[in-house]
């Protein structure tokens, strides 16, 4: 007895258990959150704005100016039928947009935690190149040029004339007829 008594108190959670009603696979959570971003979507759409205000007009004309035998909401009655029918279009279409809304925030949050997280892999790869940029100059510094190596041997060659040294020029050798071995300079 206190069991069920405890079980139908509404300021005690049910304990975990068999749901007791379930949606069949056709109306899923996603299938019902796709439809219901539909319907906000189309709610949004000058086709619906333009659809409800003719619906609108059309049944306001046809309850005002027709006989009052083929008036099923009569003026009389503040067109109570139409104010019915209104009220349960917006107390539908609130929860579904709001459905829509909180689908499309789920979204936008995957997103940014994406791009976060592609944002942190373009830095760690920049902070990388920056390195390896930085580390090749650093060796470029070490290394000898081209520039640098000939201004070398002009000091070189300069260096051996004024010591009275002579340096012959050899011709240059036909292509393809170099086997590697170069004449020694006297």
């Amino acid at each position: 007895m206190a069991e069920r008594e405890r079980r139908s108190r509404i300021d005690t959670p049910r304990e975990a258990g068999r749901r007791r009603f379930t949606l069949p696979a056709a109306f899923s959570g996603e299938a019902f959150g796709v439809l219901s971003e539909k319907f906000a979507r189309f709610m949004g759409t000058a086709y619906f704005l333009i659809g409800m205000t003719v619906f609108v007009v059309v049944w306001l004309a046809w309850n005002t100016f027709l006989p009052a035998v083929l008036q099923f909401d009569p003026r009389s009655l503040n067109y109570t039928l139409l104010t019915l029918i209104l009220s349960l279009q917006a107390s539908y279409a609130a929860p579904l947009i709001l459905l829509a809304q909180n689908r499309q925030a789920d979204r936008d949050r995957v997103a940014l935690e994406q791009d976060r997280s592609r944002d942190e892999r373009n830095l760690a790869d920049t902070e990388f190149l920056t390195r390896e940029v930085a580390a090749l100059r650093i060796a470029m510094r070490d290394t000898a040029t081209r520039d640098f190596v000939r201004s070398e041997l002009r000091d070189l060659l300069d260096e051996m004339e004024e010591r009275g040294l002579v340096v012959v020029q050899q011709p240059p050798a036909p292509t393809g007829a170099d086997d590697g071995r170069a004449a020694p300079r006297t």
